[in-house]
């Protein structure tokens, strides 16, 4: 791969709770349903990460600044022109804007701010991409800054049908000559879906927002159905771009929902996902669009990978959208 055409992950910062709360000690948990409590108990998930008194905008924050000042303390990096803040499940204000705020308070002065939004878990994966074709597209530009935030939508954590949210933030930075690689990507998008999941929150207060899903079947089954056929297509073409097979695939990851999900894609793709996924997932819970990010980055820091290996990262969500990108260590 020529040099111009080199573009992959400058630096990662993460935010993540020191204290987990078991699924069991969450406040909504005595009132769920037994179909409810059942299906949390079986999702792989032991403890959920809360970072009490903050918003997925706070959050954002700390993780931009967090990467900014390990950035000024490195000799020629460049600071980011440009901010992509993924959306939240919420924002936190309506009208202003939570990526000028993050901009604003992280001190991220002369970058464009702006956020990408209606994608869910894969925002992250959309935002990569996008990165990526924006650093192609202006010569001028050197760094664009992805962060994200994952809270709650309201005050309860528990996902039915879906997971169990917890709390977490990210920021990275896609650059020239950044490693790992981004080879080869593919996203797409089904709007019939568009509200198989609603919060009705311009009738009610926030204290009492609740996740509605209108067809549990329908995301069990049909919603399930149409991301076995995308995902098993995508993974086909994306690695027919690069020009190579599932055989060179090092890794293989995905976004954190159930650990039978994990099964589920193992069995569809014939690859393994690793183990690193169910390691994060027990422990923090769902982190939203943060989840592959963060299992990209655990990975590549616990130097079980060679310079050259190939990792497929998987991201989906209820929208529907769907996201397949091979990197290059």
């Amino acid at each position: 791969m020529s040099d111009d055409l080199s573009i992959g992950i400058g630096r990662v910062h993460t935010v993540l709770p020191e204290v987990r709360t078991p699924l069991a000690d969450l406040p909504e948990f005595p009132g769920l349903t037994p179909e409810e409590a059942e299906f949390a108990r079986g999702s792989g998930i032991a403890t959920v990460g809360v970072l009490e008194d903050t918003t997925a905008g706070d959050l954002a924050v700390r993780a931009v600044q967090g990467l900014l000042d390990e950035l000024d303390g490195t000799d020629g990096a460049a600071r980011p022109d440009t901010l992509v803040l993924v959306g939240p499940r919420a924002p936190d204000v309506l009208l202003g804007s939570d990526a000028c705020r993050v901009q604003a308070e992280a001190k991220l002065d002369g970058a464009f701010a702006f956020t990408l939004d209606g994608l869910g878990c894969t925002g992250s994966s959309a935002a990569w991409a996008l990165a990526r074709d924006l650093l192609l597209a202006d010569p001028s530009r050197q760094s664009v800054l992805v962060a994200h935030g994952s809270r709650p939508t309201g005050y309860d954590r528990v996902r039915h049908p879906v997971t169990v949210i917890g709390d977490g933030a990210y920021a990275m930075t896609m650059v020239r000559g950044g490693r790992p690689v981004l080879r080869a990507h593919r996203q797409e998008t089904d709007g019939t879906f568009h509200d198989l999941f609603r919060v009705d929150y311009k009738q009610v207060p926030q204290y009492e927002w609740r996740e509605e899903c209108a067809s549990p079947d329908r995301y069990r089954f049909e919603l399930a159905m149409n991301s076995r056929m995308r995902l098993s297509r995508m993974v086909d073409e994306v690695l027919a771009d690069a020009g190579v097979d599932k055989g060179a695939v090092a890794t293989t990851l995905m976004q954190n929902v159930t650990a039978s999900a994990y099964q589920f894609y193992e069995t569809l793709l014939g690859l393994p996902i690793h183990p690193v996924c169910g390691e994060h997932l027990a422990a923090y819970g769902h982190l939203g669009a943060m989840d592959v990010v963060l299992n990209l980055d655990r990975l590549l820091a616990a130097g079980e990978l060679a310079p050259g290996d190939l990792v497929l990262v998987l991201n989906n969500s209820p929208v529907a959208a769907w996201a397949v990108t091979l990197w290059e260590v």
